[in-house]
């Protein structure tokens, strides 16, 4: 990416290091989040104009604890450390850490102090509520640092050193709950750093494609098409930079929602000129299917299969020598964290295998952006409303919204249902408001009373979630003249489901889908 002011997290461990790349970007300077473990190399080779120091769940006076690499306080850059960051800072430039009698987790009171520049601007910052989530805390601060603010409970809740700009929080300015936490972020990245906003989305669009057609150059690449957000602005910065050359291929794994497979195809063909093929593999899949109740099982399936679909459509292709993917920065992130690649690889990323099974080179146009800048990307690139905010949908399609085992009758019976859910979410303009609403066939079937019959049929549960990134989600509290409009609409225009319940769960504990 080019951008002419860069930052640099490194990464400890925290549950938020994502967050602050997000506002980081959010004011319009590129970041990159790199683990605390990189090859001084590499960030040089990065060359950041500031650091910051994340937080994380270790405490620094652990032997085996991650360690900050004293060079990076040597290369001269302003450094911002929050939390574990801060204690790190203290520890390695001669202060003093200790650990507190209790964990403090949760809002506190903040009080600014020696006019720090963090907190110019922010006019109740002698009472500002922050976000606290640590173990130890700073007991004595290193020399030539000065306190920059204090809690009830926390004597040095912040300190700076003016001369080498170095600051830092024992609280979280990320996280939402942090009153006026971007403006302490911006004060750190303008008056501190002294940075000059450079990134967005516009010069994001137009470096992307320069630098596709410089890594593609005449060669061709193919693309599994889902339709989704990811894929489906992948495939048009691909097709911007390469033209025909680029083959999208479409597999309907029978697991779509109701008209979707010509609702993606035929938009794409229409407004882009996409080349797209549509390979029906529906009987494959459910086939294979069959009588499989365990979720992980289902994913692997299906993950399996389309790898051996796609490897046999896309060797029908002659020339190709690169594989096109809608890889995000979250998960570039999560494969280089400095405790390792994930235990257990997500099977819902159904292309994991294609590179090394078919011998092809990468190329992966997002994967430097997060959700959110995707979808911006996606305005910059023309997309209508209807596909940059449609709903997320999991890799294994509705097989793991159909709770047990997975038939035509059954999925027909939530494809129903789930189209019921997103009209009226559409209708009632809670579409938008919402990160994504659902409906979920669960594996029971209950007693009823319609006319003057009963009835033993199947239970809809309604999955609707409010979230910025899927990482922490709660349950969308919609109007109940809406939830009773949509079970009304189920139980009547549904065959075979006479009961309608609400997922009133958030994440975590419980996740987002039920499988």
């Amino acid at each position: 990416m080019q951008a002419s002011d860069k930052v640099l997290i490194l990464d400890f461990g925290s549950q938020f290091t994502q967050l602050i790349a997000r506002r980081i970007r959010e004011a319009g300077i590129y970041c990159e989040i790199h683990p605390c473990n990189v090859d001084p190399e590499r960030v040089k080779a990065f060359n950041p104009q500031a650091l910051v120091l994340s937080g994380g769940p270790s405490s620094v006076l652990d032997a085996d604890s991650p360690k900050l690499n004293p060079v990076y306080l040597e290369m001269g850059l302003p450094v911002l450390g929050i939390c574990y960051g801060m204690q790190l800072l203290a520890h390695n430039l001669g202060g003093n850490v200790v650990a507190s009698a209790d964990r403090e987790y949760g809002r506190a009171q903040f009080t600014a102090m020696n006019d720090c520049p963090l907190f110019e601007g922010i006019e109740e910052a002698d009472d500002l509520t922050v976000w606290m989530s640590h173990g130890d805390r700073v007991q004595a601060i290193p020399e030539g640092f000065e306190v920059m603010g204090r809690t009830d409970s926390i004597e040095f809740a912040a300190m700076g050193d003016r001369e080498r700009h170095i600051y830092a929080l024992q609280f979280h300015p990320e996280v939402a709950h942090t009153t006026d936490g971007n403006v302490i972020i911006q004060n750190f990245l303008f008056k501190v750093a002294g940075l000059k906003p450079s990134w967005s989305m516009a010069s994001f669009v137009d470096n992307c494609i320069e630098d596709l057609k410089k890594q593609v150059g005449d060669a061709k690449v193919v693309l599994g098409l889902s339709g989704g957000i990811d894929s489906t602005v992948a495939a048009v910065l691909l097709h911007k930079a390469i033209g025909k050359n680029l083959h999208c291929i479409f597999v309907d794994n029978g697991l779509l929602r109701l008209g979707e497979r010509d609702e993606v195809i035929g938009f794409l063909e229409e407004h882009f000129d996409l080349n797209v093929k549509c390979v029906d593999a529906s009987e494959e899949f459910l086939g294979k299917l069959a009588g499989v109740t365990d979720p992980e099982k289902k994913r692997k399936i299906i993950g399996y299969t389309f790898i051996e679909v796609f490897d046999r459509e896309a060797k029908a292709i002659d020339g190709v020598k690169f594989l096109g993917q809608g890889t995000l920065y979250p998960d570039v992130i999560e494969s280089e964290s400095f405790k390792g690649p994930s235990a257990v690889i997500k099977s819902h990323h159904n292309v994991g295998g294609l590179p090394e099974k078919m011998n092809l080179k990468l190329v992966e146009p997002l994967r430097e952006l997060f959700k959110d800048e995707v979808r911006r990307a996606a305005y910059e690139l023309g997309l209508p409303e209807h596909i940059i905010w449609r709903h997320p949908f999991p890799g294994p399609g509705l097989s793991i919204r159909v709770i047990g085992e997975v038939t035509e009758e059954r999925l027909s019976i939530l494809r129903v249902a789930d189209k019921v859910v997103q009209n009226e979410l559409m209708a009632s303009d809670w579409y938008r408001k919402v990160w994504q609403g659902f409906a979920v066939l669960l594996p029971l079937k209950t007693v009823g009373v319609m006319g003057d019959d009963r009835t033993y049929e199947n239970v809809i549960a309604l999955r609707i979630v409010d979230s910025l990134d899927a990482m922490t989600a709660d349950w969308s509290r919609l109007p109940s003249e809406l939830l009773a409009r949509i079970s009304n609409r189920i139980i009547n225009e549904v065959k075979g489901v006479n009961r309608v319940v609400l997922d009133i769960s958030s994440k975590p504990p419980s996740t987002i889908e039920w499988e």
